[in-house]
């Protein structure tokens, strides 16, 4: 009985082994890198400025996704007690994707209003280069992730090799860098700890002012353990790289 229990036992462990060999494989399979190879550059201005152009369509086209949603809602506006079953759905499925808690469709469209909204470039490319290191991370390189975005799910992402004992988080993998874009986006539009962010955007939009990176860096305290030290580092990269110009 005894060999048998250890004989049991190593099966299993190759068992497993071979599931989570599979398991990276495949997710490995899925993942698709474009980035060049921003550490094999040894002009710094070269390489700041080919980051930025690798980055700046997929922004755009990030940003045109949320804007249709943003066109979607904004047909709805004092339509909210005669919705069809077809913009019922949607307003909910927006609802659902932005966090809005609230069940009455005229505050939906409301917090909609205030949360599908665009991203500045100039903020996007900033943490992008802050965060990812110019893309060189081990974050960014294997998982294309340029935010340092976090994700709670076992085997959801890369394991920090640094993380505190008892933590169980990881650094969330995308199968590309246009996805982690759109997720960084939807994380800065619906998450809690960046209300502040999107009262400011909507109350520069009120007054018809320009919606800038530099101003909405503000609104990141809660980004970073760092707090005011890292906006202030966020609006000296997009001041020192002129990077307001894409706003």
């Amino acid at each position: 009985m005894k060999i048998i229990s250890v004989i049991c036992l190593f099966l299993s462990l190759i068992l497993a082994f071979l599931c989570g060999y599979f398991f990276e494989t495949r997710l490995n399979a899925n993942i698709v890198n474009d980035t060049p190879d921003f550490s094999a550059y040894t002009d710094i201005q070269q390489k700041k400025t080919d980051f930025f152009l690798f980055l700046l369509p997929k922004i755009q086209k990030a940003n045109q996704k949320v804007l249709l949603e943003r066109a979607n809602v904004t047909e709805l506006l004092g339509h909210s007690n005669t919705l069809t079953a077809q913009q019922s759905s949607t307003l909910l499925n927006l609802a659902k994707k932005y966090k809005v808690e609230t069940q009455a469709p005229a505050k939906i469209i409301e917090e909609l209003l205030k949360r599908v909204d665009s991203i500045p470039a100039s903020l996007v490319l900033a943490q992008a280069a802050n965060e990812s290191a110019w893309a060189t991370s081990r974050f960014a390189r294997k998982g294309n992730n340029l935010f340092g975005q976090w994700c709670y799910v076992k085997d959801c992402g890369l394991v920090p090799k640094q993380r505190s004992k008892g933590q169980h988080h990881e650094v969330a993998q995308f199968k590309s860098v246009q996805q982690s874009i759109e997720s960084y986006m939807r994380n800065l539009n619906s998450q809690y700890s960046y209300e502040d962010l999107r009262t400011l955007r909507q109350q520069l939009r009120i007054s018809k002012n320009v919606v800038s990176g530099y101003q909405l860096a503000q609104g990141l305290l809660k980004y970073s353990t760092r707090r005011e030290a890292y906006v202030k580092e966020i609006q000296a990269m997009i001041k020192h790289n002129g990077l307001s110009q894409y706003d």
